[in-house]
């Protein structure tokens, strides 16, 4: 039986899809499923007696193809958006506070997990305990941030914003990607 898109994309392997724009929250919550994904690959590769060469290529693609560009979604987009349509009595300003720091402290790992990988596969050298806790570490950053991203962000953010904020959000998100605007946005909530 031939394998579906949907259950390529469940082994971390796929990048999101592009025509998830059109409805820029479920792309989105895609990419946090994506990013969930590639933590589980990450966590295999720090207790792996011989870590997956394949393996650590998708990382290494979602680390530098996809995560800056989504981390900018959030930070330049989403963000500014969610603080401008909720309330005071809402805290989303601590929430954010919170993914942001969660970020920071992944931002901060990522050039030792990217060198760590990479020489992993230049030379196929084990991974030193040093370097496996780093791997855990960035991974769980990552996490932390999704669940609150994800389980709280996200349900408000498509309660609160308008289809003009879809619009728009999606329009930045293209355009952050290099890819043209669209004309009419379909599903947008």
């Amino acid at each position: 039986m031939k394998q579906s898109v949907p259950t390529r994309h469940r082994s971390g392997v796929a990048p999101t899809s592009q025509r998830l724009f059109a409805s820029p929250l479920d792309f989105i919550s895609e990419v946090h499923l994506r990013e969930r994904q590639i933590c589980a690959v990450i966590d295999d590769l720090a207790i792996a007696t011989s870590p997956d060469r394949q393996a650590v290529l998708t990382v290494l693609r979602f680390l530098n193809e996809e995560l800056n560009v989504h981390q900018r979604d959030e930070a330049e987009d989403l963000f500014p958006l969610l603080v401008l349509r909720c309330s005071e009595e809402e805290s989303i300003e601590r929430t954010i506070n919170r993914i942001r720091a969660d970020q920071v402290g992944a931002i901060r790992l990522l050039p030792q997990v990217r060198v760590t990988l990479a020489d992993y596969l230049d030379t196929g050298a084990d991974l030193t305990a040093e370097d496996r806790t780093t791997l855990t570490e960035f991974a769980g950053h990552m996490r932390s941030h999704l669940v609150a991203a994800h389980a709280i962000l996200l349900p408000i953010a498509r309660s609160r914003l308008t289809r003009a904020d879809l619009r728009m959000l999606s329009e930045h998100m293209r355009l952050r990607r290099g890819l043209p605007p669209i004309q009419e946005m379909t599903n947008a909530e």
